[in-house]
């Protein structure tokens, strides 16, 4: 391996494939991308149904839990985070949502200048090979393909007609004019299969042979001479090495991974540095503060009849049949259908994400159930608490310390609290009923609010959607600036959610593609691509 390159990419996370892909088509330019884990081409990632059997894994799954959370009981919440080529991409149940364009217009308001919704949205049209809509908000020819899943579970139609049976909207594009109201959920797969970052953007990229990718390499620490970068630090089968870079060292490793890693080169709260045993280079309290997440609540009911739902999707019959034609039920993503709703009518944009699933989707797959299930998942989008990622001390082998602090406001448990019970009259809705046998848990047969309260405690999760960590803002408020500079140094530059301001409403991997298309140009030195004005509802 030489020991410069032009740029440096620590991660082949979403973020961190695109931004390697896209620096690649300079010529001139060697890339060079440090990935922790090892290859994607595992059967578990590319069955698309598979991907609740990852976590835990080791060989790809960095399996962080959190510190116990006082405002869930006192629990600690496991975390799963993608260790392999494509990252979470590579794990995750592929639903293509780019939030609400207000979550965008805010970040601009706030100071992220160049982040508006009308500034991001070519970023996210550059990647999107969408053969199904091709209005202004969508394209044709990225590396992207975005499309619906070839296989939804008659329950999963159900449970749509079921929330429209009620008056909520129809909305067939939770990505265009409108977010609010009930649908399919768009898809990052091609032909039945799980499409992730590597193999949309990395792997073609490799082709061009000035990107190199190391796998099974964790990066230590970055080199800096004074505050400038010039390199990195890692190991690699148990020796210490390093490499330099000529241009921008580019950080991609997720919002754990990024935070820690600057703390571990001395760029974070100087304060907790050198009480941990790193000297401090830039004292920056928003390195690992800020953390944001989606609340998940499931509700779970047994399937009436004979009705199986994903119960028997690891049958052979139904892999031969995915192996085979690419459909049926090994293609689902497990979370088929969806639909975005304001718990409060007065709120400009959605709070709640209602999740259908013909699975039983609880505790990240880790309870299992006697019986066929399907799952109403409410997801709160909209949060204001704030958790936090800080080293535990100077070994930057181990895990950083990680509280979510979610629910920590009452409008928050008010919301979800609403949520739920929408969840429940979806569920006992004309077009469900056929289906609905008993609740497989309290939060889907309890009305009483003290004691749906005590249990949202006992059993909330997250949905994978960590965030915000190393945002954008000022050197007193946030960790980069607009361009993804970290303050204070050169040649340092953060890609991925962590520099998020605020959540996005909705699921995170659309907004993690963005941000390395948009990052990519500002390394090239190129100019933004022109702001797409496209027609917006008062309500979106």
């Amino acid at each position: 391996m030489s020991t410069t390159y032009d740029n440096i990419v620590i991660g082949a996370g979403t973020t961190g494939c695109v931004v390697a892909a896209r620096l690649g088509e300079d010529a001139d330019r060697q890339v060079l991308v440090l990935e922790a884990g090892g290859s994607d081409r595992r059967a578990d990632i590319l069955a698309p149904a598979a991907f609740i059997q990852q976590f835990g894994k080791e060989a790809i799954d960095w399996d962080h839990w959190t510190e116990p959370e006082p405002t869930l009981g006192g629990r600690r919440i496991r975390s799963p985070r993608g260790k392999v080529l494509g990252g979470c991409s590579s794990m995750n149940a592929m639903a293509y949502v780019r939030g609400n364009p207000l979550d965008y217009d805010g970040w601009a308001s706030a100071g992220a200048t160049g982040w508006s919704y009308e500034e991001v949205l070519p970023y996210f049209r550059r990647s999107e090979d969408n053969a199904e809509i091709t209005d202004g908000y969508h394209a044709r020819g990225g590396p992207l393909t975005v499309t619906r899943s070839r296989h939804l579970e008659p329950v999963t139609h159900a449970l749509l007609e079921g929330a429209w049976s009620l008056g909520l909207d129809r909305n067939p594009d939770f990505n265009g004019e409108r977010q609010e109201g009930f649908g399919h959920v768009q898809l990052t797969q091609r032909n039945g299969t799980r499409l992730n970052a590597a193999r949309a953007f990395l792997r073609p990229a490799l082709r061009r042979r000035n990107v190199t990718v190391r796998t099974h390499v964790q990066v230590t620490r970055i080199l800096f001479e004074g505050t400038r970068a010039v390199g990195v630090e890692f190991v690699r089968a148990g020796r210490t090495e390093r490499v330099r870079a000529t241009g921008d060292v580019v950080l991609s490793a997720g919002a754990f991974g990024s935070p820690a890693l600057l703390q571990h080169s001395g760029i974070g709260p100087a304060e907790h540095l050198a009480a941990v045993g790193v000297t401090p280079l830039v004292d920056l309290p928003a390195v690992g503060a800020h953390l944001m997440e989606h609340p998940l609540a499931s509700l779970p009911y047994e399937f009436l009849g004979d009705e199986q739902g994903m119960f028997d999707a690891d049958r052979r019959r139904h892999l031969v049949r995915w192996l085979v034609r690419r459909d049926g039920k090994v293609s689902s993503n497990v979370v088929e259908a969806a639909g975005h709703w304001r718990s409060d009518a007065s709120l400009p944009a959605p709070d709640v994400q209602i999740l259908f699933s013909p699975a039983h989707i609880v505790d990240h797959g880790a309870e299992s159930w006697p019986r066929p299930t399907f799952t109403i998942a409410v997801s709160y989008i909209a949060p204001q608490s704030r958790g936090s990622v800080l080293i535990r001390d100077a070994d930057p082998l181990r895990k950083p310390a990680i509280r979510y602090n979610m629910l920590s406001r009452q409008h928050e448990v008010d919301a979800v609290l609403a949520a739920i019970g929408l969840a429940q009259d979806i569920a006992a809705s004309g077009p469900v009923r056929a289906f609905r046998g008993a609740p497989a848990g309290l939060l889907s047969s309890s009305t009483d609010r003290e004691e749906l309260t005590a249990e949202l405690r006992r059993v909330c999760q997250h949905t994978y959607h960590p965030s915000c960590t190393v945002r954008i803002g000022s050197p007193e408020e946030g960790a980069v600036d607009p361009e993804l500079r970290v303050h204070g140094v050169e040649n340092l530059r953060v890609a991925d959610v962590s520099v998020m301001p605020t959540i996005t409403r909705g699921n995170t991997q659309a907004p993690a593609y963005m941000i390395g298309e948009k990052a990519a140009d500002m390394i090239r030195g190129r100019r933004p691509l022109e702001a797409r004005r496209v027609p917006r509802l008062a309500t979106a």
